[in-house]
């Protein structure tokens, strides 16, 4: 890991990293193929729960074991539902170890707020964040029950950068909850400096951060193989510049890197190789790598 000079407030240890690897994209399973249900009919219009479900809870409980160490935790997915296990993973760990309340950056093209009922699509990588502030909610284990009040983030610990293709419902979610909210609008009216200490400053120096990153929050000239690209996004140093500034808080006590899929935009030429390096450079900057 890049050693840095910025002093860390929250972790045992700077240097020790804690890797989660899911390869989970779309509610297919990959790597957790002994969670997957012989069946798995929608419910509540949601597609794969169980599956889904089953895997972020595993998650939940990898991430929590590394983060209780006091380890930065560095989650490389896989879809944005994975973020339903990462949280609830590190919320309940920072809670125990830390006697805090973690704060979310999220980073994406996308809000991820919709609820089963306000999803058009059904799917849960568009689900995440309502699960995990408790605007979804499910008694049934199979379904998400297994998610507890340990689990939860504050709605007032939320912070969007990137957003430009939200759904009407979430638009609303968000308006109603008074949720901090940095568009491509706003980054295009203050630039990315500005949003960041607004971001940050709405966070407080005293709160511990999870920044949960999806590539395609960059626009797809830097991202092109992921499954949700949306034009007008962020350039890789707006990207780079966000997972520097939160580094040098030296609040940072979790990170997820999602959606980067070499599959996707195969018929062009060098796709995948770019979005991975694009992907690379965002860890490196938000673990501490710095231009000078």
């Amino acid at each position: 890991m890049h050693t840095s000079m910025v002093k860390s407030k929250f972790l045992s240890d700077p240097e020790d990293l804690g890797v989660v690897a899911v390869g989970f994209s779309g509610g297919q399973v990959h790597l957790y193929t002994d969670l997957v249900p012989a069946d798995d009919p929608p419910f509540r219009n949601m597609k794969n729960p169980k599956a889904v479900s089953a895997v972020t809870q595993r998650i939940a409980d990898q991430v929590y074991q590394q983060s209780r160490l006091g380890r930065l935790t560095l989650t490389l997915g896989g879809d944005h539902s994975i973020a339903i296990g990462t949280i609830a993973g590190s919320a309940k760990a920072t809670r125990e170890r830390l006697g805090r309340d973690i704060a979310v950056i999220w980073v994406d093209a996308h809000a991820d707020i919709n609820t089963p009922e306000t999803s058009d699509s059904g799917n849960v990588h568009g689900m995440p964040v309502a699960f995990v502030t408790g605007l979804a909610k499910e008694q049934r284990p199979e379904y998400f029950g297994w998610l507890r009040d340990e689990h939860m983030l504050s709605l007032k610990k939320l912070v969007y950068i990137g957003l430009r293709d939200v759904d009407p419902g979430e638009k609303r979610i968000l308006r109603e909850n008074g949720v901090k909210a940095f568009s491509m609008f706003d980054i295009d009216r203050y630039g990315i400096g500005r949003v960041m200490e607004m971001a940050l400053a709405h966070i407080g120096s005293d709160t511990p951060i999870h920044l949960s990153f999806d590539v395609d929050a960059l626009d797809p000239m830097w991202a092109p193989s992921t499954g949700t690209p949306v034009r007008g996004g962020l350039t890789l140093r707006e990207g780079d510049y966000i997972c520097e500034c939160v580094h040098e808080t030296g609040s940072l006590v979790a990170l997820d890197l999602v959606e980067v899929n070499p599959s996707l935009a195969a018929d062009q030429e060098g796709a995948a190789s770019e979005t991975v390096r694009a992907g690379c450079s965002l860890v490196r900057c938000a673990l501490g790598e710095s231009l000078l």
